[in-house]
């Protein structure tokens, strides 16, 4: 006899047991990856404690876990109306409306989930003359890939005032939201629902900073600093620029260094300050840093946006082994560290 015989309607917690123990193991390790601790936890103890599930009970959780998948899909394609919609079609009004409350009452739709799911270059053709502001509050709300692009593609007076706007940026009105979301739903002929409020944020700027080009990077960073160098100093501290290499301990320059191809150190090092190269020269065999050294003197002049191409590919390879935990980056100019 099922353990739930006589107690009537299914808690949450069990049905989310009773959908893990149909799913099976294998399945459910993979859900386990994006669940907390404690929910691990919780539901863990409830599949322990479940002694049978009867095939209807099963069925059913099945059942509505594959309508509420269903209706997700739908949500995602075309925002809760769209689902609604043709929920309705499908289901009828009475159910429709069970499955977008349960949804709706645990799912929060971001902002700009639709301009997520578009090309950049097309959102840029969208946005781009809008005023910085409204620009900073799209980007603010995109994946730091999309808004690097697009950031990078602005003229580069704006460049700077929205990278500024999206580094000040608090809270939004979840009204003025709506209403950019409106404007930009219009213009994709798509329609979202949210409920978020805030965004931005300096942490923001740098994951789209790290992402652009180096020309872009130093042309907002350098305006920055002469519209709020207070700003740009707190930016600074956050994110890590070629010039930063001389902050690097011994260790750590000599770890990326043997990962980077010499004829792209020699071009980089064509535009690098004296403090860097001669940081990058005595954290090399003396026999390499002539080599080095040979290449650049035999190369000749080298296009400012080639020099500006290398020293990105050093940056992102300093970025990929601080994050594989290879080498530590001080951060804030203090003794914090990030491991």
């Amino acid at each position: 006899m099922s353990k739930r015989a006589g107690k009537g309607e299914l808690t949450g917690r069990e049905k989310a047991a009773i959908l893990l123990i149909s799913l099976g193991p294998e399945y459910s390790a993979q859900i386990f990856k994006h669940l907390t601790d404690e929910e691990i936890e919780e539901l863990t103890l409830e599949i322990a404690n479940m002694r049978r599930v009867s095939p209807l009970e099963k069925e059913k959780v099945l059942a509505e876990f594959h309508e509420v998948c269903i209706a997700q899909e739908y949500i995602s394609e075309g925002g809760i109306n769209y689902a609604k919609d043709v929920l309705e079609k499908a289901l009828g009004s009475q159910k429709a409306m069970d499955i977008i409350n349960k949804l709706t009452a645990s799912l929060q739709v971001k902002p700009f989930d639709f301009a997520r799911k578009a090309d950049p270059n097309q959102l840029l053709s969208f946005i781009q003359n809008e005023h910085p502001q409204t620009i900073a509050l799209i980007l603010a709300y995109l994946s730091s890939t999309q808004s690097a692009q697009i950031l990078s593609a602005l003229p580069q007076a704006k460049q700077s005032e929205v990278a500024r706007r999206i580094a000040t940026m608090d809270r939004t009105s979840p009204d003025i939201i709506k209403e950019v979301e409106m404007v930009l739903e219009r213009k994709l002929s798509s329609l979202v629902n949210q409920d978020y409020t805030s965004t931005g944020g300096i942490q923001a700027i740098v994951d789209i900073l790290n992402s652009v080009d180096r020309g872009t990077e130093k042309n907002i960073m350098d305006t920055l600093e002469m519209q709020d160098a207070e700003l740009a100093e707190e930016i600074r501290k956050r994110m890590f620029v070629f010039e930063d290499i001389i902050s690097l301990d011994s260790t750590s320059i000599q770890r990326f260094i043997r990962e980077i191809d010499n004829k792209e150190l020699a071009i980089a090092l064509k535009g690098a300050t004296e403090e860097v190269s001669d940081v990058i020269y005595g954290n090399m065999s003396k026999r390499m840093a002539e080599m080095i050294k040979e290449d650049m003197e035999f190369m000749g002049p080298v296009r400012l946006r080639d020099v500006e191409e290398a020293q990105q590919k050093i940056v992102n390879i300093i970025r990929k082994l601080e994050e594989a935990g290879e080498i530590i980056i001080a951060r804030g100019g203090g003794d914090e560290i990030i491991v």
